[in-house]
């Protein structure tokens, strides 16, 4: 990427709070990827540890296992890991690029809306999941191994959502005793639809407000999303013992 293209995007983050940003990755590059959520999805990986359903509060359809499928850590179960992963390299430097040399890689997670799910994802800010840090500067990439659409649940963004005067709005429970936030302090009528090709990513600070619909298509969307964050921020974090569920979904859910 230039230096005149690096800017454009920067400026366009620090307003937007999000960016769609095409050709991230070759079709041959995605490959590996898609392979993996294929081995998943078929049961010849065992990701039991870090999979559940973000959609569990809603009844299922027929023939369905789970309405939106999550798996945390998948770079655990990626042949070579990261130092082989052009996807998570190529995902930091432009982290780097964007917010400064001390990004690194925080987390990853798959996010699978299974063809016919209409279960939507709520209209949320990712920092209320986390620890409060002194430093707030957080991305996430949300890379679709297919195209994704609003027909297939693509990322829906509130511009400058990030910058509001609201800051952190306040979040709830999807429903009662789920893990799933969401927030009633938002106008869905001020968000829009982020289509995104694959090989594209989306971009989003953790303050930036999004949400994401229904598939009514016959195939899953399925997106690889990494973290990026602040070295001594990702340091707080394990030294508080917060891991993003690292060690198994179970200890954060506490079941």
């Amino acid at each position: 990427m230039d230096k005149a293209m690096c800017e454009k995007l920067k400026v366009d983050l620090e307003r937007d709070g999000f960016l769609a940003i095409a050709g991230v990755l070759t079709q041959e590059e995605l490959r590996p990827y898609a392979r993996l959520y294929d081995d998943i999805m078929e049961g010849r990986v065992n990701t039991e540890r870090h999979r559940h359903d973000l959609g569990s509060h809603a009844p299922l359809g027929a023939g369905q296992k789970e309405n939106i499928c999550q798996v945390m850590w998948p770079v655990k179960y990626l042949e070579g890991g990261m130092q082989e992963s052009v996807l998570h390299q190529k995902t930091v430097a432009l982290a780097r690029s964007l917010l400064g040399e001390d990004m690194v890689f925080d987390f990853d997670m798959l996010i699978s809306k299974e063809a016919g799910s209409m279960v939507e994802t709520p209209w949320h800010q990712d920092e209320s999941y986390w620890l409060d840090m002194q430093d707030k500067r957080a991305l996430s990439f949300w890379f679709p191994m297919e195209d994704a659409t609003v027909d297939n649940g693509c990322m829906w963004f509130v511009r400058g959502s990030h910058r509001h005067e609201k800051g952190l709005r306040k979040h709830r429970p999807v429903a009662p005793g789920h893990h799933v936030k969401m927030t009633d302090d938002c106008d869905p009528t001020e968000g829009a639809p982020r289509p995104i090709s694959a090989g594209g990513c989306t971009v989003h600070t953790g303050r930036t407000l999004h949400y994401t619909g229904g598939n009514s298509t016959t195939k899953a969307r399925r997106a690889y999303i990494i973290n990026c964050r602040p070295e001594a921020m990702v340091r707080f974090e394990r030294e508080n013992e917060y891991d993003h569920g690292e060690k198994g979904l179970d200890v954060i859910f506490n079941v």
